[in-house]
């Protein structure tokens, strides 16, 4: 008989729902948060439970964890989903709460799942109730609670964050699967070759529900008794699905990574992020861009070419499509790792910004402004400005440009790296040129 004429006693529930934790001593990984002797691990035990926030990637255990402090709380727990819910359930639920809580002294742990889905408006119609013992309220995220959730959300709960499992969490998980009856597989006798566990551990990528699903699903195809072959594991999972997102933290993360490895000077770090990005469906163009931007930011005037050669992996994407463009992204990509980095002109730039920012609105010189008419003319307008093409060198030395007030700023302050060792020089002998000069403008 193969495992697909195998029941486990009418529980039709996936393997990853039959073999969630029922005891807190049974909860794998996320010992940071729940080893005995930290704080949350004497709460739960103690019955003492707070609103929550459970931040963390998928299969980590938020729901899990929920449930067991539901458990120790002697509560009754009760769920939402921010995906399909609306106000009016969350009105149903706290009105079940308000008549548990009357009725039968019996409080109530309300867990919501991807919280982060509900608007404002959602997340406010929680509040008071929180604040009056009505819920226990426990939110599971897997983005930034910082940007998803309310201030005031934020200041009634404790936010958790949950890691990715470990190989040795996962490796538990695994074997607790293959040996417990009847939640288990443990009634297969099935058996797992060692390269075929660090396979499928790998593939996990940290997430306990994505290996039990994959194990559930060799179940399914394998002889009892049986031993589980890496290429078995390859053919019910031939590729590893990239963990990524188009808007939530993963995305900016890899994004992150991409930009401090270039800034790094790492190229094969740098190849290895824009990898990542692509492999989970990122938009190569959006690399792209931020190559651009790293051309400008960090590596400025060291090496001008560096904005050119990242517009033409852009050009060149949009011409002969992703096969060879993406390429020519990682070419760019490699070029402006090893490329001499400046921000100098970054830095000057947003100090003006500031300035201009947090200064009056000084008047233009009348030498520098602009003289069309003869009235202009009459009231000073470009009177004594020095055409720079009749000076020698094509430099009016002594000239000034800035507001007198500003004439004592120098913000550019070029780096001595790469082509911009050649503008610093450039610039210190200008300089030198305006100290020397007999024609100085006065304020």
């Amino acid at each position: 008989m193969t495992s697909l004429q195998l029941d486990f006693s009418d529980d039709i529930r996936p393997l990853a729902a039959r073999m969630r934790p029922q005891q807190l001593a049974d909860y794998v990984g996320q010992q940071h948060l729940v080893a005995p002797g930290t704080p949350l691990y004497q709460a739960i035990t103690a019955g003492r439970v707070f609103s929550l926030i459970l931040w963390g990637p998928p299969g980590t255990g938020k729901t899990t964890l929920a449930e067991l402090i539901a458990s120790h709380a002697n509560a009754v727990m009760q769920r939402l989903s921010a995906v399909t819910a609306g106000v009016k359930d969350i009105r149903d639920a706290i009105s079940e709460a308000k008549l548990r809580q009357q009725q039968y002294q019996q409080r109530t742990l309300l867990f919501v799942d991807e919280v982060h889905r509900f608007n404002k408006a959602q997340q406010d119609a929680f509040l008071p109730h929180i604040e009056d013992g009505t819920i226990i309220f426990i939110g599971a995220t897997t983005e930034n609670p910082a940007f998803a959730l309310n201030n005031a959300v934020l200041s009634r709960a404790r936010v958790c964050v949950l890691r990715p499992l470990t190989e040795t969490d996962l490796q538990q998980v695994l074997h607790k699967a293959l040996s417990t009856e009847p939640q288990g597989l443990g009634a297969l006798k099935l058996t797992i070759a060692a390269d075929a566990e660090r396979l499928l551990l790998q593939l996990s990528a940290g997430d306990a529900r994505r290996l039990l699903n994959v194990l559930e699903q060799l179940a399914e195809l394998a002889e009892p008794g049986c031993s589980i072959s890496a290429e078995q594991v390859k053919q019910v999972v031939p590729q590893q699905l990239a963990g990524f997102d188009r808007e939530g933290d993963l995305f900016y993360d890899l994004i992150s990574a991409f930009h401090k490895s270039v800034r790094g000077s790492d190229p094969d770090a740098a190849l290895y992020w824009y990898a990542r990005i692509l492999a989970g469906g990122g938009d190569p163009l959006y690399v792209a861009r931020r190559l651009l931007a790293i051309a400008s930011e960090d590596i400025g005037n060291a090496d001008p070419r560096a904005l050119t050669l990242a517009l033409n992996a852009w050009d060149t994407f949009s011409r002969v499509g992703p096969a060879e463009g993406e390429r020519a992204i990682a070419q760019a990509a490699v070029y402006l790792a090893l490329a001499p980095k400046s921000n100098a002109v970054y830095l000057a730039f947003n100090r003006i910004k500031q300035q201009i920012a947090d200064m009056p609105d000084y008047p233009v010189p009348l030498h520098l402004r602009n003289a069309p008419t003869a009235l202009q003319k009459q009231l000073g307008h470009g009177s004594e400005y020095r055409y720079a093409h009749n000076e020698p060198g094509a430099y009016a030395a002594g000239e000034r440009y800035l507001p007198p007030e500003l004439w004592h700023e120098q913000f550019y302050q070029p780096s001595e790296r790469g082509m911009e060792k050649q503008l610093a020089e450039k610039l210190r002998y200008l300089r030198e040129l305006d100290a020397q000069s007999q024609i100085k403008r006065q304020p």
